[in-house]
């Protein structure tokens, strides 16, 4: 059966995928927390579906493909362009690197070049080079399975720790590509790696990074789970005064404080910024202990996000004025002016939305050409009435020419 496409087509293919499945319009209604009355409205065309989360909602409660659906948006159509990066990493996760390693003859290992070219990694990270660190990792990934079954002693520990970092940097990448399966994957063996270093601080770490990857998955419960345990674990450590210790926690914090917006908690919210805030000021200065960028500026940042997150974006644009992120990352920078540019939506401001976004186009090209957020923000904002402008259209059309589809002009 062919699925009609023309412009008023949403809702004949909901109808037809519906009864596809077998589902009456009160079931598929139930199965998105709808009514009847909706979903009929839907199917008439009567009623215009104008959010990506609820288009996701409704091709997950179909067992369809979000481009499926909706193939005639055209940011829908660019979420559904896989980035040739997460394609890399992924198969560079998917390779059988480890018992190549074990079934090799032994070759002479670089230790010192192994874990230069972790730090390396990093670099790209930071940097929101996600092409350059998908070409390194694919080479490095494999070296470093070979090395930690071809090194003993000190050479292993530190081959371990190197492949901990690597796994780090592909599972923060992969996660903000919309890949949490293959993040997931990298995050695990980054703990493994830490936990064969005897290095509890890189474990932790490696929380934080899997805290990370259930946000993005939309599942803040899992990530309030794996960053208050590891809060928890690193009491000790705290007391001892360790720095190190205190950014982990710290950043945890700020992971909690984003995981309690995310299901409307503002107190629970505002309480571990709170906590976060005490643990920046005790360090005094931004730091960079295990990626984390954690400090106070990494706090401001993330009072921006939860702020968006719970939306007050009044509170969001105050404080990201007074942001001063100069010596942060450009994947950092880019951040906050995403969540900028989601507070401007939020007061359906389309000149405010344009601005923020240009600027983080301009630090981070491939990190806002490939972010699931700037892909809804603009989705939302083109089919509304405050954001359906020429430059937001234009705007649109060039982060396709960075390497998505072009919104369609008459959006």
């Amino acid at each position: 059966m062919t699925v009609p496409t023309d412009a008023n087509s949403l809702g004949r293919r909901v109808a037809t995928f519906r009864s596809r499945k077998g589902l009456s319009q009160k079931e598929l209604g139930a199965r998105i927390s709808r009514s009847e009355s909706w979903v009929s409205q839907v199917e008439r065309g009567a009623r215009r579906v104008d959010r990506m989360s609820v288009l996701e909602t409704l091709a997950e409660a179909l067992e369809v493909p979000l481009a499926e659906l909706a193939p005639d948006e055209g940011v829908v159509a660019a979420m559904a362009t896989r980035p040739r990066a997460a394609s890399s990493l992924s198969l560079a996760l998917s390779s059988s690197d480890a018992l190549q390693a074990v079934l090799s003859d032994k070759a002479p290992v670089d230790v010192d070049g192994l874990g230069a070219r972790a730090e390396e990694a990093w670099d790209y990270a930071h940097g929101s080079e996600y092409e350059n660190l998908s070409d390194l990792l694919g080479s490095l990934i494999p070296e470093l399975e070979y090395a930690v079954r071809k090194t003993t002693g000190i050479d292993r520990r530190r081959v371990c720790i190197a492949k901990a970092k690597a796994y780090h940097a592909a599972a923060g990448v992969l996660s903000k590509l919309g890949e949490p399966g293959a993040a997931w994957v990298a995050v695990d063996r980054s703990i493994a790696a830490a936990e064969d270093a005897d290095d509890p601080l890189l474990m932790a770490a490696g929380a934080f990074r899997l805290a990370i990857v259930f946000q993005n998955s939309r599942r803040p419960d899992l990530a309030a789970q794996s960053a208050r345990t590891a809060v928890n674990a690193l009491g000790r450590l705290i007391e001892a005064g360790e720095p190190e210790a205190i950014a982990l926690r710290g950043a945890l914090y700020l992971q909690l404080a984003v995981a309690a917006a995310r299901i409307n908690d503002a107190d629970e919210a505002y309480d571990n910024l709170d906590s976060a805030r005490e643990a920046a000021k005790s360090l005094g200065v931004d730091r960079n202990d295990y990626n984390t960028e954690f400090g106070p500026t990494n706090v401001l940042l993330h009072e921006v996000n939860v702020a968006v997150e719970l939306g007050d974006a009044g509170r969001a644009l105050r404080v990201a004025a007074k942001a001063d992120v100069s010596n942060l990352s450009p994947e950092r920078q880019a951040r906050l002016l995403i969540d900028v540019a989601r507070a401007h939506a939020q007061r359906r401001n389309a000149d405010g939305v344009n601005d923020a976004l240009r600027r983080a186009l301009d630090v981070a090209p491939e990190q806002v050409t490939t972010h699931p957020a700037v892909q809804e923000l603009l989705a939302d904002a083109l089919r509304s009435d405050y954001g359906n402008t020429p430059d937001l259209r234009e705007l649109s059309e060039a982060i396709g020419s960075k390497g998505l589809p072009q919104q369609r002009r008459d959006a």
